[in-house]
């Protein structure tokens, strides 16, 4: 079993859901990249989504995208991200980590020498942005033959055709895309997500988590109860740009840890399924 499966397996077992938050790797720095991924943990982060930076990342807002521009104003490459999660599973052997970014890195570096350098580094899962199923299905068998989960998109636009095709394909979880739009949009209209989730239910049959638009502990209780985890990325990218230096994990822990709390109370007054 994966870590995925494993980390979702538990939290299924303690009546919980999954809390996967998303930083971006050499933001602001890669110095302090690890010490912020220790932080996202020891604030209750189950999941890591790490960002490559990627000088067009055409999926997300302004304040992502400022995070891309500072991680590659500091020369950050995907070899050094790659090399980031090896020291990471040196000091954590439990939490997953996905890598999150665009093909033109991957491609760059070759598929054959991606993968097996997220193998040797601990890696436990890959979304790319820019690869569709019918696109990236060489990619994901690559990545399934040395059991690293490929994880995909779903959209509210999404048609029925490709969501068979990542059904067929997906592994460890989906992440819906709660909002047409880029990350950091707002006005999250959580009848219409559950619905949603009601729907894709039919056919994944994997966890589903719900990401864009979540920037706060309600809103994570909220999504909590209808979906099986709760993605948060443009708000821990805005707390670390705002923030001093030297306060930067302490802070992004506090942040996680708040999100934390609201899931947990969810399942506390029993709302989740």
């Amino acid at each position: 079993m994966s870590r995925i499966d494993a980390t979702f397996e538990r939290l299924r077992r303690q009546g919980r859901k999954a809390l996967i938050p998303f930083i971006t790797a050499g933001d602001p720095d890669l110095q302090l990249t690890l010490p912020i991924m220790q932080a996202l943990v020891a604030g209750g982060a189950d999941v890591i989504e790490l960002g490559v930076p990627f000088s067009d990342p055409m999926a997300d807002g302004p304040i992502i995208q400022r995070a891309s521009e500072r991680a590659l104003k500091q020369g950050t490459t995907l070899r050094q991200v790659l090399g980031l999660v090896n020291a990471f599973r040196r000091l954590d052997e439990k939490t997953p980590v996905v890598l999150m970014g665009y093909a033109n890195p991957i491609e760059a570096m070759g598929y054959d020498a991606f993968v097996e350098g997220a193998k040797t580094c601990g890696v436990d899962g890959v979304l790319v942005v820019d690869y569709p199923p019918e696109e990236g299905e060489a990619l994901a068998q690559r990545l399934t033959a040395v059991q690293i989960d490929p994880i995909y998109l779903l959209s509210p636009t999404t048609p029925e055709g490709r969501i068979a095709q990542v059904a067929r394909l997906a592994r460890g979880y989906v992440y819906y895309v709660s909002l047409k739009g880029v990350t950091g949009a707002s006005h999250l209209d959580l009848e219409d997500v559950r619905a949603r989730i009601t729907v894709l239910r039919q056919s994944i049959r994997l966890p589903i988590g719900v990401g864009f638009g979540i920037r706060d502990a309600r809103t994570a209780q909220a999504v909590a109860e209808m979906a099986d985890a709760v993605v948060v990325g443009s708000r821990i990218v805005q707390e670390i740009e705002a923030s001093p230096r030297e306060a930067v994990p302490a802070r992004v822990q506090t942040l996680v840890a708040s999100l934390r709390q609201g899931m947990d109370r969810a399942a506390a007054v029993g709302k989740i399924p």
